[in-house]
């Protein structure tokens, strides 16, 4: 700024202009430039001004501009690729998307999605899918709806992977962790056990605050000899043929308007493994393909035995005793017994059924929990006995 102010006041004095615009290593166009805009404003004619354009051919006008905002009251929850259509059966010259998308958020017109974090941490995901009958249940409850008495509908699903056989669709009074669990303790008694069961990471099949994701109601699939499959947070198409599922529950049922009673749920699961063809399965039905577990359901265990490890007990609220100190472990395991290893000087590691929990540190009365990643295995001990 000072050098510019230095050459126009000796321009202004006279001399060799081409010359003394060398000296401050200057076009001629740039030194007239300068000198212009001294003469016309003074010394603030020597601020830079901005190069950005004054106005645009392409700008939208004010008409083009309350049209997209019309359109968009008019239906409110269509997005800016839809409102586009509406406008280009109205009109032949029609603004780019980006031009509806940034007019429509200036308006605050448009609601952002909210985007969800998968969580890579603490939560158990192996993409294992069913290859075979009872090797990979897969449960949820439908998302509730009114039926036409104004009752509350929210059936629980439960569902073979790879037969699609739906086990049950039962409508219950709550989905608390005892109502669930005598549900499928009665699934079990059927159709005796799966290899494992994948569920979301919602209550009560999993709990957001236990370590690896543990509930009361999966730390009994567990005790049973059951591997957890756990969906991805913000990833519904990791259960995506449940979903698919539900989607049929729904066209039959929510849709209707008719009193959806269990007898209902009852006719339509009936239907769905029995007389519905499947293309996935060749238009066969899931009812031809499904068979009972061999692996029969005796009631839950008394006690977890660990072959070459100490036991104890988790006691209320989830802590056990060990070496004299009480450490914290998970409220979900209370009355069950969980196995310690030594794996280091002054550390444990812990385990419960086939899952390795983490690592006890007595010292500082810690407890570390395993931190799990998308796609590793589960870390099993081989000398676990069932």
């Amino acid at each position: 700024m000072n050098s510019k102010i230095e050459f126009v006041l000796k321009a202004m004095g006279g001399g060799n202009f081409r010359a003394l615009c060398a000296e401050y290593g200057i076009a001629p166009k740039t030194g007239y430039k300068w000198k212009e805009r001294f003469i016309e404003s003074g010394l603030e004619g020597m601020e830079e001004k901005s190069r950005r354009p004054r106005g645009s051919p392409e700008a939208l006008s004010e008409e083009e501009i309350c049209e997209m905002i019309r359109l968009k009251q008019r239906h409110p929850r269509w997005g800016p690729r839809k409102i586009q259509e509406l406008y280009r059966r109205e009109h032949q010259k029609v603004p780019s998307e980006s031009s509806f998308k940034r007019v429509l958020e200036r308006a605050g017109m448009v609601e952002k999605r909210r985007v969800r974090k998968a969580v890579e941490g603490g939560r158990i995901w192996s993409g294992r899918s069913g290859q075979a009958v009872n090797e990979v249940w897969t449960v949820d409850f439908k998302g509730w709806w009114y039926d036409a008495h104004g009752k509350r509908c929210e059936p629980l699903t439960v569902r073979d992977e790879h037969s699609r056989y739906v086990l049950a669709s039962e409508r219950l009074s709550n989905a608390r962790t005892e109502t669930v669990w005598r549900s499928m303790e009665k699934l079990f008694e059927k159709h005796g056990l799966p290899e494992a069961i994948r569920s979301d990471n919602g209550a009560p099949f999993a709990s957001q605050r236990s370590v690896l994701g543990l509930s009361r109601l999966s730390s009994r699939w567990v005790a049973l000899g059951i591997d957890l499959e756990r969906g991805r947070p913000a990833c519904p198409q990791d259960n995506g043929g449940h979903e698919r599922m539900h989607r049929d529950l729904s066209d039959e049922l929510e849709r209707c308007p008719k009193d959806c009673t269990q007898g209902e749920l009852d006719v339509w699961r009936e239907e769905f493994n029995w007389v519905r063809p499947h293309e996935a399965l060749g238009m066969k039905c899931p009812g031809g393909l499904y068979s009972a577990s061999p692996r029969r359901y005796e009631g839950l265990p008394a006690a977890l035995h660990y072959a070459g490890m100490e036991s104890r007990r988790i006691m209320a609220p989830g802590s056990l005793m060990w070496q004299g100190v009480k450490i914290f472990v998970s409220s979900a395991l209370a009355g069950w017994d969980v196995g310690l290893k030594p794996c280091a000087p002054g550390r444990w590691e812990v385990y419960f059924g086939n899952l390795r929990l983490g690592e006890l540190e007595p010292s500082s009365a810690s407890f570390i929990g395993t931190p799990w990643r998308a796609n590793e295995a589960p870390a099993n001990p081989t000398n676990l006995l069932p």
